[in-house]
């Protein structure tokens, strides 16, 4: 009994070790010199280099501040784009009546088998055609796309959850004279919260942590975000500022972290509303 007393929390203080290992020891060598990076196998660095942020921070011509603020911009506005777009299309699929919608719905969750990256060149060749690639609005590749509810994980979340929501509901809207847009509005749309507030969630940490997409169509220094900026701590002779890149890795992955920890509650509510618990 004692053994079986102490053992899941010992397993579960070992998991949260071996999954916290790799953030300590890369905020433990954002204070290192590189050379006890490479020498020093510890978490914990035996001389303090703090000198590591403000030189990450004015390493380019650009201050890293301005990477964070083009992270901050493409992430509030896929969430915004995202949270509209999918919310529509989530209350077609799930309260309207229209031919073949159970032919559209099954395309539109068949796309979940296909790879983004597969779509990428013909992506590219469009947004190139359209002039958006290089041009004045380097991030309309980037949005745009989220407008027309390409993303079928938050349709599949929110639909989900619209069919939790009675249809007694519609009904009496109905016998009050409400019309699907009116039921939309008054009835459908302050109830889905918890499901809009799940898709904010996801999509900001997805976007912000975003690489290959935005490194495809960003190729002016002055636009890019924090990940592609982190790849500039590494030039194309080898040398790298490995302290200044971990110092800067942290900060940057303060914004998700704090994002998540401010809106936890709100998002273990979402997915337990959702229809997507186990």
């Amino acid at each position: 009994m004692t053994l079986r007393r102490y053992a899941r929390p010992v397993t579960l203080v070992l998991l949260t070790a071996l999954v916290l290992y790799p953030l300590a020891w890369m905020l433990g060598s954002s204070f290192k010199s590189p050379e006890e990076i490479l020498n020093n196998v510890s978490i914990w660095p035996d001389v303090l280099t703090p000198g590591n942020y403000t030189e990450g921070w004015s390493h380019f011509d650009v201050a890293f501040g301005r990477f964070f603020l083009n992270s901050f911009m493409v992430a509030v506005l896929t969430v915004l784009a995202n949270c509209t777009s999918c919310l529509l299309a989530a209350y077609a699929f799930a309260r309207l009546r229209f031919r073949l919608r159970g032919l559209w719905f099954g395309l539109m969750i068949g796309t979940l088998l296909l790879p983004s990256h597969v779509l990428i060149v013909p992506q590219f060749v469009m947004f190139k055609a359209f002039g958006w690639v290089g041009g004045p609005w380097p991030y309309l590749p980037l949005i745009v796309p989220h407008l027309l509810a390409t993303d079928a994980f938050f349709v599949f979340l929110m639909v989900q959850f619209m069919r939790g929501i009675p249809r007694d509901l519609d009904d009496a809207a109905k016998i009050d004279g409400c019309s699907p847009y009116n039921i939309f509005r008054y009835v459908i749309l302050p109830l889905s919260r918890p499901a809009l507030v799940s898709t904010a969630i996801f999509s900001f940490i997805w976007t912000w942590n975003d690489f290959f997409r935005q490194l495809v169509y960003l190729s002016d220094l002055e636009k890019y975000t924090a990940p592609v900026a982190l790849t500039l701590f590494i030039d194309s002779t080898g040398q790298s500022a490995v302290g200044p890149m971990f110092a800067m890795s942290v900060l940057s992955l303060a914004p998700v972290f704090l994002f998540f920890v401010a809106f936890q509650r709100l998002l273990v509510e979402g997915i337990n509303t959702s229809g997507l618990k186990g």
